[in-house]
């Protein structure tokens, strides 16, 4: 059976199983062309389901929120430490830090005040603002995670405010346009898809109000169609591939917000939360990052894989649905990224000669031994290399960079004691004879503390 096969096979059995109206997926990678499909009944007979089909991505959206919340740290206009009230005119709450709202770690309550969910009725973005004396701080600051609508629809209508315009029209300049999202919009179009509460005990479905979020529009108002979220996917785990020039975010930002600054649980570890994303480890050093979605008749699953044997690059699916309560799908996007490497792995590149490490550095190379532990510094890529000696396959090495006004004192990059520094002490010959990594000290036989080999009468 073929990867395609296989994939239409995964989605057509939650479709059924899951008793979704309609399910619209999409596979991304740097090396194929985008891979789509869609079985059930939109709802809508104006526009059957196809591949252009919009349905609601809800909490996806706030994504793309951090996202804008990025752009203007990078732009200097803004500091993920400065407080809320640095920025926006709050009547409460202002001493909670951007950074905490982006990882769910400030304590805001989960919705806004009042009973949206009854309602269904939004305030609008000076209602929000106005309104978030009203709400409760629900935990301290850095308790622990607590997800909060409330806590990223202040930050869009923070970023709003800093760019002069709407959350809607800041997000569509900034990033839909210009990564070619064209497929996303804030409200439905006519392609847009129905949306379901399908009976418990009947094979009944009843299509579900759409409430329209207004100022709460940057935790989950976003439409759009598979296609473009397996393209933002891709771009979350692979900017680099998506956007080489770095249009959107550069690619250390996009790391920066890949980066776990909480666990969801305290018990499974099953998820981390970074800046405004979600990751799921799969084990061996692969990591999918994304999120998920809900709003009353849709769900939705976007994610990206990050290491692994067989990926290609810019490997980002998603799944799209028109039920409210099948959540089989929330499956389905991490089975189809694992099917996608496994039946379709990307084609092995052939090993070719480098160019040699520079005399300077020829001498670092090769096993030292530090804290009575071997480390093999090496040269690959133009850059120096370490990584313990029995490091597991697949574990990515620490990577140093010279200082600019001394080449004996390098930078750790990435990696093992990343940001810390390398010292190298040479002889008379200028032939490196000992390390200090992190102010700890390597040399190239075992050694105590003290100086002395194990062998040393």
């Amino acid at each position: 059976m073929s990867a395609a096969e296989r994939l239409e096979r995964a989605v057509r059995k939650v479709q059924a199983d899951g008793r979704i109206p309609a399910l619209s997926v999409a596979l991304h990678r740097a090396d194929r062309d985008p891979w789509s499909f869609a079985v059930g009944t939109s709802g809508n007979p104006a526009h059957p389901l196809d591949a252009g089909t919009r349905f609601r991505i809800g909490s996806v959206t706030k994504t793309f929120t951090a996202a804008l919340v990025l752009q203007a740290r990078d732009d200097g206009l803004l500091d993920l430490d400065d407080p809320v009230s640095a920025h926006l005119d709050v009547p409460a709450h202002g001493d909670a830090t951007i950074r905490r709202l982006l990882s769910h770690t400030a304590g805001y309550q989960r919705e806004p005040h009042g009973d949206v969910w009854d309602t269904l009725v939004a305030p609008d973005a000076a209602g929000l603002v106005a309104e978030l004396d009203r709400a409760e701080r629900v935990l301290p600051t850095g308790r622990r995670f607590h997800y909060s609508n409330l806590g990223l629809a202040v930050l869009g209508q923070l970023v709003a405010r800093l760019r002069g315009g709407t959350w809607e029209s800041v997000l569509t300049e900034r990033i839909l346009t210009p990564l070619g999202l064209t497929s996303t919009t804030v409200a439905p179009t006519a392609e847009a898809a129905l949306g379901y509460l399908v009976d418990a005990y009947s094979d009944a479905a009843r299509p579900e109000p759409r409430l329209e979020l207004g100022g709460v529009s940057p935790a989950a108002q976003l439409w759009s169609t598979a296609a473009d979220m397996a393209r933002w996917a891709a771009f979350l785990t692979s900017p680099d591939i998506v956007d080489p020039g770095g249009e959107i975010l550069a690619a250390a930002t996009v790391e920066e917000m890949r980066w776990p600054l909480t666990t969801t649980d305290e018990a499974q570890w099953a998820a981390g939360f970074g800046l405004g994303l979600l990751l799921v480890p799969q084990g061996k050093r692969v990591v999918h990052v994304g999120h998920d979605g809900a709003m009353p008749g849709f769900l939705a699953s976007v994610y990206g894989r990050r290491g692994g044997e067989g990926n290609p690059g810019a490997l980002g699916a998603a799944v799209l649905a028109s039920s409210g309560t099948g959540i089989a799908m929330f499956d389905l996007v991490h089975e189809m990224l694992a099917i996608a490497v496994e039946a379709d792995p990307a084609e092995i590149r052939p090993w070719a000669p480098g160019e040699p490490a520079p005399p300077a550095y020829r001498s670092v190379l090769g096993p030292w031994w530090g804290e009575g532990f071997p480390q093999v510094f090496s040269w690959h890529d133009g850059t120096l290399q370490a990584r313990a000696a029995d490091a597991p396959a697949g574990s990515p090495p620490a990577v140093f960079r010279p200082l600019p006004d001394n080449p004996d004192v390098l930078r750790t990059v990435s990696g093992r004691e990343v940001g810390e520094l390398l010292r190298l002490t040479r002889d008379e010959r200028g032939t490196v004879v000992r390390l200090h990594w992190a102010t700890y000290r390597f040399t190239r036989g075992l050694e105590t503390f003290d100086g002395h080999s194990p062998g040393d009468g």
